[in-house]
C-alpha cells in the first residue's frame, strides 16, 4: 500500500527482504511484554501483527510501557530479523521486527476495557453488541466481516458473468402482507398515510420482468418484523435477489446450483456432496425427515407404520399416526441416552412421551411396549423399518400435523447424540411440489407459501381440484438443515391470480388495492418469470461455522430486536411526532 505520515508498510507485510530499511506502522496495541529494560509490543491491524522492539533508551522504554493496551500509535524505525529462538511461525512477519527509534500515541484510550478483546466469544453478547465496535476488533470478527466482502463479490462477479443486470428497487414502499410484520415510515407529508421497508423486493423484481429486464439481480436488503432465532436476525437481512424472464424452475435451479456450489467451495474446505443437488418432494420430506429443511448429513429416516398399529390395541397408539426411526446398533446404546431421549421428547419437543424397542439377535423385541406386538406384527414391523438385529426403534405417536414435527426434531437430537452428523461436509438440497394452499388457525383456506407462485396445473387445477390437493412451482434449496432460499415460478396471468386470491377468501378489488401494481402490469402483456433469493447471511453462517446468524454481521441488533451500540429504537422529540402528525397512545 502506499505510505502516508502515519505508515509506510501495515502490520502484515514486512518480510526478510525488508531487513534494513526505515519505516512506519501503525495500529492498535494489542500485548506488551516487559523483559526489564527491553518491551515488547505486538502492534495489531486489520491486516496482521507485527513485533515492535523498544530499548536501549530508558525514557523510551518507560513512556512506552505506560501506552494503555488497545490504543492506537505509530512507530518508526529498522526493520530486522529476529532472533532464530524468538522466530514466531504463526503469524505473516514472525521472522522479523521493527526496532523503534519514535513513538507517537495517536488515540489514547482511557476508559477500562470492558471484556478481553481475544476472548471476546466468552463474553455476554448484549454486553459484546453494546461495545461492538470493540468487539470487531477481535481476529475472527475481522475474518468473518472480510469473508462477507469476498462473499458479496464473489456473487455479484457471478451473476455479471451469467448476464444478470443488477438493479436497486426501493427501500421506502408499501405495505404488503407478506408473511411477516411490516416496519412502516409515517409520512410528513401525506398525514395518516404510511410508507413501509420492503419484507423483500418480490413485487418490484416481478415488475422489471414485465418492464422487459430479461436477468435481474441485486444484494437486497429485506425488513421483518419478526422474532429472532440463531438462523434468523431480526429486523434486516441481505440476500441475493434474482428474476429472470421466459424461465421456468428448471433453469433457476441450473442458475443458482452453479452460484452456490462454485461459492461453498471457494470459501470453505469443507466437502460439497451430490452435486446437481438432490431434489425432495415437500411430502417425502415432511414424511422421511420430519420437516421441509432436512439435514441430510443425518443418515436417520422416518418410516410410517400406522397400518400395522391400526389393528393392534395399544392405547398410546390408538387412532393416531405412527412414525418409527430405526437406530443402527442401537441395541449397544446405554439405559442413559434412552431415558434421555425420552427426556427430550417430553421437555423439549412437548411430546406425551417417546417408546422405544431393541431388536435382540433372534429378532425378538425387547423394550416398554415389546409384549404389546404379536410375533406376526413384528417380522412386519422390522421389515416395513428396515431395523436388523442389534439396531434399535423409536416410536413417535400424534395426531397429523403434530407427528412430523415430533418426529423430525427427534430425528435430529438422535443424530447429535449418536454423533452421526458429518461436520466436515454440506449436503444441499431442493425442497419441490410444495402444496399451494393450508388450512389456516382460523380452519379457513390460506397460502401455503408465496402467494405469487404459479399454481401447477394452472388455471384448470384451480377450478377442478380440492384446494388442498393443488401444488405449486415452488421450491426451497436447503444445506445442513438450514432452509438458504424460497423461490418460485411466478403467477403471471390476471385472471389466474385473481382465482388463486379468490380460493384464499381474498376479492378481486382487494388484490387491485393490495397489489395494484402487479394487477396492472400483467394486463401489459407479463413474460412468463421465475426467481429466487439466497440468504447472504444464512450462507456466511454455514461457511463459518457459526452457531448464530449475528456473528457474521457487522452491527446485528441483539435477540430482543434492540441495537444496544445506538440504542435503537429509541425515544423521538415531541416536534417529530408533530412533523409525522403521530400522537403515542402508551
Amino acid at each position: 500500500m502506499k505510505g502516508n505520515i502515519y505508515r509506510t508498510y501495515n502490520c502484515s507485510e514486512l518480510r526478510e527482504k525488508h531487513v534494513g530499511e526505515k519505516i512506519s506502522l501503525a495500529g492498535w496495541v494489542d500485548t506488551i511484554r516487559d523483559l526489564g529494560g527491553v518491551l515488547f509490543i505486538d502492534l495489531r491491524d486489520q491486516y496482521g501483527i507485527t513485533q515492535v522492539v523498544i530499548s536501549g533508551d530508558e525514557k523510551k522504554v518507560d513512556f512506552a510501557s505506560k501506552i494503555p493496551i488497545e490504543s492506537t500509535i505509530t512507530v518508526s524505525g529498522i526493520v530486522r530479523l529476529r532472533d532464530k529462538e524468538t522466530v514466531n511461525e504463526s503469524i505473516q512477519t514472525g521472522k522479523v521486527e521493527l526496532f523503534a527509534d519514535k513513538i507517537e500515541i495517536l488515540g489514547k484510550r482511557t476508559k477500562g476495557l470492558p471484556f478481553e478483546i481475544l476472548n471476546n466469544r466468552n463474553v455476554r453478547e448484549d454486553l459484546r453488541l453494546e461495545y461492538r465496535f470493540l468487539d470487531l476488533r477481535s481476529r475472527k470478527n475481522l475474518e468473518n466481516l472480510k469473508l462477507r466482502a469476498e462473499l458479496i463479490q464473489f456473487l455479484r462477479k457471478e451473476m455479471i458473468e451469467q448476464g444478470f443486470l443488477e438493479v436497486q428497487t426501493p427501500i421506502l414502499t408499501s405495505s404488503s402482507p407478506e408473511g411477516a410484520r411490516d416496519y412502516l415510515v409515517p409520512s410528513r407529508v401525506y398525514p395518516g398515510k404510511f410508507y413501509a421497508l420492503p419484507q423483500a423486493p418480490q413485487q418490484f423484481k416481478q415488475l422489471l420482468m414485465v418492464s422487459g429486464i430479461d436477468k435481474y439481480f441485486q444484494i437486497a436488503p429485506c425488513f421483518r418484523d419478526e422474532d429472532s432465532r440463531a438462523d434468523r436476525s431480526p429486523g434486516e437481512f441481505y440476500q441475493l435477489d434474482m428474476e429472470m424472464a421466459f424461465a421456468t424452475q428448471e433453469d433457476v435451479f441450473e442458475i443458482m446450483e452453479k452460484v452456490i456450489y462454485d461459492a461453498f467451495t471457494k470459501f470453505s474446505n469443507k466437502k460439497v456432496l451430490e452435486y446437481p443437488f438432490p431434489r425432495i418432494s415437500y411430502n417425502d420430506a415432511m414424511l422421511k425427515y420430519g420437516t421441509d429443511k432436512p439435514d441430510l448429513r443425518n443418515p436417520l429416516i422416518i418410516k410410517d407404520v400406522t397400518d400395522i398399529f391400526e389393528k393392534l390395541d395399544i392405547k398410546v397408539f390408538n387412532g393416531k399416526i405412527v412414525r418409527t426411526i430405526t437406530l443402527p446398533n442401537g441395541a449397544n446404546a446405554t439405559r442413559t441416552f434412552y431415558d434421555s431421549m425420552v427426556e427430550f421428547a417430553i421437555n423439549e419437543c412437548k411430546a406425551k412421551g417417546l417408546a422405544w424397542l431393541k431388536v435382540n439377535d433372534d429378532r425378538t423385541l425387547q423394550g416398554p411396549i415389546a409384549k404389546l406386538i404379536p410375533d406376526e406384527s413384528r417380522e412386519i414391523l422390522l421389515t416395513k423399518t428396515d431395523a436388523k438385529p442389534g439396531d434399535s426403534i423409536f416410536f413417535i405417536a400424534e395426531h397429523k400435523g403434530i407427528v412430523e414435527k415430533l418426529a423430525g426434531q427427534i430425528r435430529q437430537e438422535i443424530g447429535k447424540k449418536q454423533n452421526l452428523i458429518d461436520d466436515s461436509i454440506y449436503k444441499f438440497c431442493w425442497i419441490v411440489d410444495f402444496p399451494m394452499y393450508e388450512i389456516g388457525d382460523d380452519g379457513k383456506i390460506e397460502f401455503s407459501h408465496n402467494p405469487f407462485s404459479m399454481p401447477q396445473g394452472g388455471m384448470d387445477s384451480l377450478i377442478t381440484k380440492d384446494p388442498l390437493e393443488i401444488y405449486a412451482y415452488q421450491y426451497d434449496i436447503v444445506c445442513n438443515g438450514i432452509e438458504l432460499s424460497s423461490g418460485a415460478v411466478r403467477n403471471h396471468d390476471p385472471e389466474i391470480m385473481v382465482k388463486a386470491f379468490e380460493i384464499a377468501g381474498y376479492k378481486e378489488d382487494e388484490i387491485m388495492n393490495k397489489f395494484s401494481a402487479l394487477y396492472k402490469a400483467f394486463h401489459y402483456g407479463a413474460p412468463p418469470h421465475a426467481g429466487i433469493a439466497p440468504g447472504i447471511d444464512r450462507m456466511l453462517m454455514l461457511l463459518t461455522s457459526e452457531e448464530s446468524i449475528r456473528e457474521v454481521i457487522a452491527f446485528p441488533m441483539n435477540s430482543k430486536a434492540q441495537d444496544l451500540l445506538m440504542g435503537a429504537p429509541g425515544k423521538i422529540t415531541d416536534k417529530q411526532l408533530k412533523d409525522i402528525h403521530i400522537k403515542l397512545d402508551i
